[in-house]
């Protein structure tokens, strides 16, 4: 394939906000394996100094504004590519705009939708959203969850290209040993933010917790983190929970190997990376409805975002001795299929 790819994104480990940032490294990383000319235009502020990374002073505004910004530099640099590749409605405009100033076709991947993301999502992001499902030229999304959704809201039918797995890294520290847990441990990372359902858990643990002994691990942070931490002690179970914070990626293996239990109770979880993870970790995953169920059949203890169902999804993980089996995804070959999209649009 000859096309030269410019593709955006928002973040780049260690410096991430979710799945989405993580889904770029692996496909920037990928097309370059794959001998493919691919630059990636990132904030300044979350640029990693690498080869083909281009980074863009976006100033201190919001969102909002610093994705414009980004987007007059996209516009800019689109007329020496064959392909923009944008994603999420932050990439919304800079898609729009190399698409209508330069030569290049637009390919915008979607990750998730405001709707899903938010109980009062903005009307400008609505708009985003909006101009990429049905302005580009191709439309992706990570799961046939998420294509439906995309259906629902736009005029727009996405090409579904699910997410690779991803494999957590250890460093051998003792999580239990850490943290003075005793009896059952059940795990969750993530952002504390209301599409994670976490009040759902941790009442639900509440009523698992009244049963048989066990700890909580919450990792992760969010504007959430002090309402849920005020939540547990208004339930009194704080000395059988345990906020990590943020946990480093290189430790993030040894919280899912000590886990006996993860569960992911999001409200709306349009693929879900750190179910891949404690799946690759051989942990045991509770979880409400996602994309990663959608290639992992009969894999998952599925739930309801809701207390009773999520405590006897833990007990029935908790009381299951057999491994879980599954048919694992690569990001090369995630990669690969995007490939293909490319070269349908060269």
């Amino acid at each position: 394939m000859e096309s030269k790819i410019l593709m955006t994104g928002w973040g780049y480990p260690p410096n991430i906000d979710g799945g989405l940032d993580i889904h770029v490294k692996h496909l920037f990383e990928e097309l370059q394996s794959e001998q493919i000319e691919v630059d990636l235009v990132l904030p300044k502020d979350r640029a990693p100094k690498k080869d083909n990374v281009i980074p863009v002073e976006v100033g201190d505004g919001d969102m909002v504004q610093k994705s414009r910004i980004l987007s007059q530099k996209v516009a800019k640099l689109a007329e020496d590519y064959e392909i923009v590749h944008t994603h999420d409605w932050f990439g919304a405009e800079a898609g729009f705009k190399a698409k209508k100033y330069s030569d290049v076709k637009w390919i915008s991947t979607f990750h998730s939708l405001s709707t899903g993301r938010n109980r009062t999502p903005g009307e400008q992001i609505q708009k985003l959203e909006k101009v990429a499902a049905e302005k580009s030229d191709v439309s992706l999304a990570v799961s046939d969850k998420l294509k439906k959704e995309i259906e629902a809201e736009f005029n727009s039918s996405p090409e579904v290209i699910h997410n690779g797995f991803s494999t957590p890294k250890s460093s051998g520290i003792k999580v239990r040993h850490r943290h003075g847990i005793e009896g059952d441990m059940i795990l969750f990372v993530g952002r504390h933010a209301e599409q994670k359902g976490l009040e759902h858990l941790i009442y639900g643990f509440k009523k698992l917790v009244d049963e048989q002994n066990a700890t909580l691990v919450i990792g992760g942070k969010g504007h959430l983190s002090e309402p849920l931490e005020t939540f547990v002690e208004l339930l009194d179970i704080q000395e059988n929970v345990v906020f990590t914070g943020f946990i480093p990626r290189r430790e993030l293996g040894d919280y899912y190997n000590a886990a006996d239990v993860f569960v992911s109770p999001s409200i709306n979880e349009p693929f879900g990376l750190t179910i891949t993870e404690a799946l690759e970790s051989g942990t045991p995953v509770v979880a409400t409805k996602n994309g990663v169920e959608e290639i992992v059949e009969n894999s998952i203890f599925s739930v309801e975002p809701e207390s009773d169902s999520i405590k006897n999804g833990i007990q029935k993980a908790l009381e299951n001795d057999v491994l879980t089996v599954y048919r694992s995804r690569s990001w090369k070959q995630m990669t690969r299929e995007t490939i293909e999209v490319y070269e349908k649009l060269a």
